[in-house]
């Protein structure tokens, strides 16, 4: 059986095609979401399959996810993100045989997550951050467009710090001009960077200590992809932190699971 399962997220839209049988994804594909985020489900969803080889015909169940969920009308159903991400984070855990509870740290666009799995997978607690930019991928963004560096080089220009500098500010638009005065005092880039990636961090773990961590770290969405948040996560929370392949389309991957249970439909 294949399936699809599309995250449609408030800046990205991901599409994850998977073999049921083989237990296998058979392709990925990531775009911007913008304004027409129906047009543009359509068109990776068509790009993902061809990358796959698989015609439209052969898709048993097409989920969809996230922000956006509701906006497309050819999915078999929709499922929160919430449950997906704990359903790809399950798959993810499943094959490299880590068991036990697990705390997982979903860094989006425009939201933060945070959620308790337990020993079979199972969600036991989350809290959620949507109301701030603070906290989020478009902190990271914001930052990354001030400091006019590539968002994908945060994380590892900030492990060239060698004097990390502050950000007091705790909201998006203050954190803004507290880089910008930094740079015209001619403080190194590095420095600044990784006050950035700390920043967010502190406000990642007052959420992780909200629920209560437990187990080690699963950490994904897009925002996993930064390398100074990681080491900073671990620093602060004294856990192993596991950022899987492509983090980004882990609830991608959830939704397209959601399939191998006849209940879901």
């Amino acid at each position: 059986m294949i399936t699809a399962g599309i995250d449609i997220g408030s800046i990205a839209t991901k599409v994850v095609v998977f073999d049921i049988e083989k237990e296998k994804i058979i392709s990925r594909v990531v775009g911007s979401t913008g304004s027409q985020p129906r047009a543009v489900a359509e068109g990776l969803l068509e790009e993902a399959l061809t990358q796959a080889g698989v015609s439209r015909k052969k898709v048993e169940h097409i989920i969809s996810t996230g922000y956006g969920r509701r906006a497309i009308e050819f999915p078999t159903k929709t499922i929160t993100e919430i449950s997906c991400c704990a359903k790809g984070v399950g798959w993810y855990l499943d094959q490299n045989q880590l068991d036990g509870t697990i705390t997982v740290i979903d860094l989006g666009g425009q939201d933060t997550k945070v959620i308790l799995l337990d020993e079979n997978k199972d969600v036991t607690d989350f809290v959620m951050n949507d109301k701030c930019a603070a906290g989020t991928g478009r902190f990271l963004e914001v930052m990354a467009n001030v400091l006019e560096v590539d968002l994908d080089s945060l994380g590892h220009l900030s492990l060239k710090s060698k004097n990390l500098l502050s950000i007091n500010s705790t909201c998006t638009v203050f954190a803004e001009s507290e880089v910008i005065s930094l740079i015209a005092q001619g403080k190194n880039k590095e420095d600044i960077i990784a006050g950035i990636c700390l920043s967010i961090t502190e406000r990642i773990v007052s959420m992780v200590r909200q629920v209560g961590e437990k187990g080690d770290i699963f950490f994904c969405g897009g925002g996993a992809k930064n390398e100074g948040i990681k080491k900073a996560l671990k620093a602060k929370l004294g856990l192993n932190v596991y950022v899987p392949d492509e983090p980004q389309f882990v609830v991608a991957l959830g939704a397209a699971l959601f399939a191998k249970s006849s209940s879901s439909f």
